[in-house]
């Protein structure tokens, strides 16, 4: 038991993420001196999760200290602290240990819980998502020490490119041909691709990883083909699923994420969602559930605003961005590479905007080291939605340089 039993509180905030920090910044816009309580699982209060695979390991002034989001003034944060049960009709939340807390307004920022493989259970072997992950990595990467990266995704890319520039060996497994070939057009994976077999990343391609054991200090992953491949730290990034159990028990509606409508209100009264878990209607690609921070402060503000009355619509289309060595990009919407795309490159092919359409509708855009242009992208997805842009003058909508 902790000394929450019992307790009443303006607003509650499940989570302890980035939508959480928001949604607090938001109540205090609108209401100074209500009671809020947040309520993380995680032993550390909410961090700025993009620093933990890119500005922690790229700059040497960076601290994990420097990426906390709340300090504690604005609203109560208990850490290391799950919730195993909402009671919508009793307006209760109920914690592990027994506690019962009373909201008048609720938030659920569960955020997502990274996809795991048949891996032994050990600290060497990390599915790379909180500041505890980075603290475990920074201790097992050192220089020259062999990692094993499996996922060529958007984390999985990301970390391999920051462990490679703090000199770590890796080798990067993941089960296609070419790196973050889910999202980008061919020439550009190419190209990401050969950047890091330059950089001397090993990279085992079109594999699957078919388990893995333990030997002192090593973890030996083996994958389909019978090589095994040992290292001192494997780091997993594979993808992640939105955390909804708490709402499905407590008979929330779900569909890829909780609910919600356009005020960020889910099918519980005085119950809003936010972040990775919320499944909303975006105002200019329709309904869908985005996993990077953007989103996450975004809509954590508008439903902490929302939760202390604001009664406001979430009309926000928003951004992610990643940096990979030398290279990086920003992008709004859908990237699939299954889509049709139109690439428009500059001269000295040093920078690209890729459009990707469906059924001649703009979907998404990527600004390929093309900057301060996420504006004219939303502007043209919506001009296509609208029927008012035809896929012959995307070439030269947004200039490459």
């Amino acid at each position: 038991m902790t000394d929450l039993d019992g307790k009443k509180y303006d607003y509650v905030i499940v989570g302890g993420g980035v939508a959480a920090a928001a949604a607090v910044g938001g109540i205090r816009e609108i209401d100074d001196s209500g009671s809020v309580l947040v309520l993380g699982a995680e032993p550390d209060g909410p961090v700025y999760r993009p620093d933990l695979s890119k500005k922690l390991w790229l700059d040497k002034d960076a601290t994990l200290d420097k990426t906390q989001l709340l300090d504690g003034k604005q609203a109560e944060l208990q850490t290391s602290s799950p919730v195993t049960a909402i009671d919508p009709e009793a307006h209760t939340v109920q914690l592990q240990g027994g506690d019962t807390v009373t909201y008048g307004k609720l938030l659920l920022a569960t955020g997502s819980t990274p996809r795991t493989l048949d891996l032994p259970d050990s600290d060497r072997v990390i599915y790379y998502r909180t500041a505890a992950d980075y603290r475990r990595l920074r201790d097992l990467a050192g220089k020259d020490t062999p990692v094993t990266a499996v996922g060529a995704g958007y984390i999985g890319a990301e970390i391999a490119s920051a462990l490679t520039q703090n000199d770590a060996k890796v080798t990067m497994i993941f089960d296609e041909e070419l790196v973050q070939q889910r999202i980008f057009p061919k020439s550009i994976a190419e190209l990401i691709t050969k950047d890091f077999t330059d950089r001397g990343v090993r990279l085992l391609t079109k594999e699957q990883v078919a388990g893995g054991t333990l030997a002192g200090d090593e973890v030996a992953i083996q994958i389909g083909d019978g090589t095994s491949v040992a290292a001192g730290v494997v780091v997993v990034g594979i993808g992640v699923a939105p955390r909804v159990e708490l709402a499905e028990a407590a008979g929330l509606s779900t569909d890829n994420g909780i609910v919600v409508d356009d005020h960020l209100r889910t099918s519980a009264p005085d119950v809003y969602a936010a972040g990775d878990v919320a499944n909303y209607d975006d105002a200019l690609l329709g309904r869908r559930r985005v996993e990077h921070v953007d989103n996450a402060e975004a809509m954590g503000k508008k439903a902490g605003r929302n939760l202390a009355g604001a009664d406001e619509v979430y009309d926000y289309t928003p951004i992610f961005w990643s940096d990979l060595f030398d290279n990086g990009y920003e992008a709004v919407g859908d990237l699939d590479s299954r889509l049709d795309t139109v690439e428009d490159w500059k001269d000295d092919h040093s920078a690209a905007v890729v459009y990707y359409l469906r059924d001649d509708v703009l979907r998404g855009v990527l600004l390929w080291n093309v900057w301060d242009s996420s504006g004219k992208a939303r502007d043209l997805i919506a001009q296509s939605r609208d029927g008012k842009l035809d896929r012959d003058k995307l070439v030269g909508a947004i200039p490459t340089s």
